[in-house]
């Protein structure tokens, strides 16, 4: 359903979003999860992990909000490479007006990515959650 959550204007209120809707789904939610290091040494953590223990998975979620255009639009395919590194499943959940029309064709492609507004949608069908 579309247009169902408040739209977000920043990166930090879209992963509030991103939590708040999967603690509104019954999943466990833990922020800023430590998952060992990169290959320079830099520690990696996942923004997000929401965890179904009736489902017995588990979801890791990178948050990716632009509003204009920037910077994140570079970062974006070494975070879809980042998610293949994580122990547990992994998504990217974007946001905001600032990603060009091929980055989202991008995004959408990779089977990794998923726009804010269909998050719900998507974790409904992961976990097996049904419908209200």
């Amino acid at each position: 359903m579309p247009g169902r959550s408040a739209a977000v204007r920043r990166g930090a209120e879209l992963e509030a979003a991103v939590a708040d809707l999967g603690r509104r789904l019954a999943l466990e939610v833990r922020s800023q999860v430590r998952v060992g290091r990169r290959l320079w040494g830099n520690e990696r953590r996942i923004d997000i992990v929401m965890t179904s223990r009736e489902a017995r998975r588990s979801l890791g979620v990178e948050c990716k909000f632009q509003g204009g255009s920037g910077s994140a639009d570079e970062k974006i395919p070494a975070t879809i490479s980042d998610i293949s590194a994580w122990p547990i499943p992994g998504l990217v959940v974007f946001a905001g007006g600032g990603f060009s029309r091929n980055m989202r064709f991008y995004l959408l492609s990779t089977g990794k990515a998923v726009d804010f507004e269909d998050l719900e949608d998507w974790l409904r069908l992961y976990f097996g959650i049904d419908e209200p």
